[in-house]
């Protein structure tokens, strides 16, 4: 067998490669063994293949040259479905199941295997079938995402006044190290749930088990997040209302360096505890030096102390597994001074050009779906 130069420089190259795909490497170092020459079974034996698998590949490169190397086409089974059914498949899952007649809240893949089948569209499928479709075209039915309309009219100004803080500026000017921002909300009902076994530590391939359980009652946990020392204050209460808040604020406002700052900013949601002008008169009433700054309605997401709750929930309340409320107390404070000691400010991204961009995008939706705003609008 005799190979050109440029034959022999793409064999070597095949040959040879990291990339190169086991199977064209073995092809190639075939056919440059036999260009030295070697018998066919000293080949196999060099290659760690059968001898057949040489004769084949020498074969197929002596009459087709190096395209003989490629895999020929293969007819494969014949297909069970055609195009437009897969199709129809795709456009009823892109469909609200209460569209389509079907007493569902989402689609599911048998739920869709069933529905097709039943629609007539075709004989039988499985819903692997279906599952496979739409992996295609990345749809998946079964997932939802709730979201709102902004129903507050000065949504964008408020929403401004928060970014701002984070960005330590009011009203177009910089703050001075004497000036703070602090984000405060409640967490509703953390109960106390006594497991009636105890609970099992992992172990090796094994993850945490609970058991049921007990209920203990359950307490409300407030807390006050200085946004740019990373520093949080919190409290447990029974319930939420003005007077706990108002609690919550008295212990922060009371200590340094908030007593004796020449400002401090509370950013809070319009929950009932802390809504509207009297909430923010109640409080500059009690300590001249705090700002109230609320949140757009239906904004809660721009409460940086929304994101400390999220990491409570996932480190110390779930798995839930106290004996009493006074358990739970107790690891609420331990983990706030665990945290405190080590917290870092949160790397918050979203500015005001983001929420141009957001606004600009829901002006969009608005003008191309006229008849949801007019829904949201009118609940």
């Amino acid at each position: 067998m005799t190979l050109t130069a440029a034959e022999r420089h793409r064999l070597k190259k095949s040959a040879y490669g990291h990339k190169t795909p086991h199977q064209a490497r073995i092809r190639a170092q075939i056919v440059l063994l036999a260009a030295r020459p070697l018998p066919n079974a000293r080949i196999a034996e060099r290659a760690g293949v059968h001898v057949d698998t040489v004769r084949t590949w020498r074969g197929r490169f002596a009459e087709l040259g190096l395209p003989g190397l490629a895999d020929r086409k293969r007819p494969g089974r014949p297909a069970s479905f055609t195009a437009l059914q897969a199709a129809q498949v795709k456009a009823l899952a892109c469909q609200l199941p209460a569209e389509a007649g079907a007493p569902l809240s989402r689609w599911t893949c048998p739920e869709l295997a069933r529905e097709v089948v039943a629609r007539g569209i075709v004989g039988a499928m499985s819903a692997s079938t279906v599952r496979r479709w739409l992996a295609r075209d990345a749809l998946k039915p079964w997932q939802h995402r709730s979201w709102i309309f902004i129903t507050d009219p000065d949504f964008r100004a408020k929403a401004e006044r928060v970014l701002d803080l984070y960005a330590r500026t009011w009203q177009g000017r910089t703050l001075d190290a004497g000036e703070y921002v602090i984000s405060a909300d409640e967490k509703t009902s953390i109960q106390a749930r006594c497991r009636c076994h105890p609970t099992l530590a992992p172990g090796q391939a094994r993850a945490m088990r609970n058991h049921t359980y007990g209920r203990g009652g359950a307490l409300a946990y407030l807390a006050a997040y200085d946004v740019h020392h990373a520093k949080v204050f919190g409290r447990c209460e029974p319930r939420t209302g003005i007077d706990p808040f108002m609690a919550l604020v008295t212990q922060v406002m009371s200590q340094e360096p908030y007593a004796s700052a020449k400002r401090v900013f509370w950013i809070v949601d319009n929950g009932s505890s802390h809504r509207g002008k009297k909430a923010a008169d109640r409080l500059t009433a009690a300590f001249p030096n705090a700002v109230l700054v609320h949140t757009p309605v239906h904004a809660s997401w721009l409460n940086q102390v929304e994101i400390f709750f999220s990491v409570v929930q996932r480190k110390v309340v779930s798995p839930n597994d106290f004996t009493d409320l006074a358990q739970v107390g107790d690891r609420l404070r331990a983990f706030e001074a665990r945290y405190n000691a080590t917290a870092q400010p949160f790397q918050w991204k979203f500015t005001t050009s983001d929420l141009d961009d957001l606004l600009a995008r829901l002006d969009r939706h608005t003008a191309d779906h006229p008849e949801e705003s007019s829904v949201a609008l009118a609940a």
